[in-house]
């Protein structure tokens, strides 16, 4: 018998752990096209904010000796569109079509801006809400509401108050104490936390003189964080109840498995999508194949192993 990959992932089945990575998908369209999206465990829309927005100006990625910069900007259709012209395209590829769940991603810039965007999704069909919380608090001087617990604490309570979906809180490696933080989410009723967001970065064009990005620092991500990552998941799945969901530099089979190892009950594929858009899928098949061949009969038996 070929091993499971089920699981239970804060009440929402997933059919293995692996899933597509806010940002580096869209919401499934061009993906769709290439590699069948239903034979993962979920999958993750671009990030939405209450209205659309742009994005940023000048140059957004940047390629890095082990991974990638990004400054895109939350550039997104906003919630009203997303649930009028993407969402129906996402349902036809989730459970109830034999696909993987499907995980919205919210952000916000005000503590408003996230409870209108979460009431507006309330009556929408997917599995999970994706709290995003690296966004900059406008009200506070542009500081991200992930940085300072007490902040991060605020704003789950608040959306947790009034959302209807499973709530998983997606955390930023750049917290002053990420595992304060990630406690405080689940005090504040938090069904599950995913990290890590992007590293604070920054780039240099040495014959201009001046930062690559406008913005002067953007978000690193790729197989450069990975073992940062790792040490962060493998201490949050230490002291929390809830799940995690592992993300940072995943590119290959050996990766999900380190993941899983430390604690991550499902783990992201984000930057490698970029490398190879069906690279899901052969980490898929590496895992089986390691699992039969260790005689691993249920994912389960190796996570929080170490």
């Amino acid at each position: 018998m070929k091993p499971s990959l089920a699981l239970d992932f804060a009440g929402v089945l997933l059919k293995n752990p692996l899933v597509l990575a806010s940002g580096t998908c869209g919401f499934g369209r061009e993906f769709s096209e290439i590699f069948e999206l239903r034979r993962l465990g979920g999958i993750c829309s671009k990030g939405l904010t209450l209205g659309a927005k742009t994005g940023n100006s000048g140059i957004r990625i940047w390629e890095t000796s082990a991974g990638v910069m990004n400054s895109v900007g939350l550039e997104n259709p906003g919630v009203p569109a997303f649930i009028e012209k993407e969402l129906p395209f996402m349902q036809t590829l989730g459970p109830e079509a034999g696909g993987p769940a499907l995980i919205v991603n919210l952000g916000g810039h005000s503590i408003d801006d996230y409870l209108a965007g979460a009431e507006l999704l309330n009556s929408a069909g997917f599995d999970i809400l994706e709290l995003n919380i690296s966004c900059p608090n406008v009200k506070a001087g542009g500081m991200a509401f992930g940085v300072k617990t007490e902040v991060a604490r605020g704003v789950v309570r608040a959306v947790r108050s009034i959302c209807k979906h499973r709530l998983m809180v997606k955390l930023s490696p750049n917290a002053e104490d990420i595992v304060a933080l990630a406690l405080a989410c689940e005090e504040e009723g938090a069904d599950a936390v995913s990290l890590v967001n992007t590293f604070l970065a920054m780039a240099i064009d040495i014959q201009k003189r001046r930062p690559v990005f406008e913005n002067t620092y953007a978000g690193l991500s790729g197989p450069a964080i990975k073992p940062i990552a790792l040490r962060m998941v493998h201490q949050l799945a230490g002291v929390l109840n809830i799940p995690v969901m592992g993300a940072g530099g995943i590119t290959s089979w050996q990766d999900a498995v380190e993941f899983i190892m430390a604690g991550a009950a499902a783990v992201q594929i984000g930057t490698a999508n970029f490398i190879n858009p069906g690279i899901s899928l052969d980490i898929l098949a590496g895992l089986e194949t390691w699992m039969e061949s260790q005689g691993i009969a249920d994912i389960q038996e190796i996570r929080g192993s170490v």
